[in-house]
């Protein structure tokens, strides 16, 4: 099922692996619905750091996958493929992609979507999908973080953090949170943060220690990699988690293995554009009964940071690689 659409639309391509001015509009043909997927007139989508190192070339899409960035949108649904039962015509909704979504269209799996928040604004909800699913998986289904429990998390302002932040404190969980500058660390706090780190002045174990009374992190989300791999091992509990989704310092550290014998640690990690629908269905499907419902009663809710035209995606990328933004980046499409 389907309405009346152009032939034609706006997409944003990388047009060789670079700087983000190789980030380039270009006249492409609609994507179509297949069995099983919506087609989306997308009205804003999100930016973030997967999107940077396809750009540069360090993160090629999983088969399969539109050659355009972009992992999540917001907008209507315009078409329907065979098999889709849920979603009509003309439903508002922001979606997770495993690329595509810097363009004004958009196809998706059906299950791999959700409505928009009551009360939000296309921009908010295309801030929503690929952290909402990332820190789901990792810090409460891969993490196990519980009521009670104390969270690392690294990163604090960054899409990842000020999600990770406020989905904790939400669930009962107390935090620490690591920025890279008072100013990080003072939104990291009104955010809900028990206590933030600007990792520039303050040595991030002794802090969490400190604050912890000595007991240390439960769970540990961590996107740096390198070195903080072994301070980790320090600043983590007794039966700690730590969760790895990126290293932004290196795939390479040195860890004393000891500590992680001696404290009975648990670290695992994941990547998340390359599971299946399937898997991605599931998340979707938690975060709608338990998730949802706190974005629309405001208890929880994305921070945003910039707004960009899609034809300035290179702006966008410019903003994330400067590393001064707080919370998400988003590109306006409408």
């Amino acid at each position: 099922m389907t309405r009346k659409l152009p032939e034609k639309m706006t997409a944003i391509a990388i047009t060789e692996p670079g700087g983000p001015l190789v980030l380039k509009p270009e006249r492409r043909d609609l994507p179509e619905a297949r069995p099983g997927e919506i087609l989306i007139a997308v009205r804003a989508a999100g930016v973030n750091r997967p999107d940077v190192l396809q750009r540069m070339g360090a993160y090629p899409p999983p088969p399969g996958a539109s050659d355009l960035p972009g992992l999540e949108v917001s907008g209507e649904v315009v078409a329907l493929g065979e098999g889709v039962k849920r979603w009509r015509l003309g439903d508002p909704v922001c979606a997770l992609t495993p690329g595509g979504g810097y363009a004004e269209y958009c196809r998706v799996d059906a299950t791999n979507a959700l409505p928009l928040p009551a009360g939000f604004t296309f921009t908010e909800a295309a801030a929503l999908p690929e952290t909402f699913f990332t820190v789901w998986h990792n810090v409460f289904q891969r993490g196990g973080l519980k009521s009670g429990d104390w969270l690392l998390v690294h990163g604090g302002t960054s899409g990842i953090g000020t999600t990770a932040i406020q989905l904790a404190k939400a669930f009962g969980a107390r935090v620490v949170a690591t920025a890279g500058s008072d100013e990080k660390c003072r939104a990291c706090e009104k955010l809900g943060a028990d206590r933030a780190v600007n990792y520039r002045t303050e040595d991030f174990v002794a802090a969490t220690r400190e604050a912890t009374g000595g007991h240390g992190a439960d769970v540990i989300l961590d996107m740096v990699g390198g070195d903080y791999v072994a301070k980790n091992y320090e600043a983590a509990a007794v039966e700690g988690r730590i969760v790895q989704i990126a290293t932004q310092k290196g795939a390479v550290g040195s860890p004393d293995f000891s500590k992680l014998m001696v404290k009975r640690l648990t670290h695992t990690g994941s990547t998340l554009r390359p599971r299946t629908v399937e898997f991605k269905a599931g998340i979707a499907a938690a975060l709608e009964e338990q998730v949802w419902p706190l974005l629309a009663a405001r208890t929880i809710q994305p921070m945003m940071d910039m707004i960009f035209p899609l034809k300035e995606a290179w702006r966008a990328h410019e903003r994330m690689q400067e590393g001064e933004h707080i919370g998400k980046i988003v590109l306006d499409v409408a």
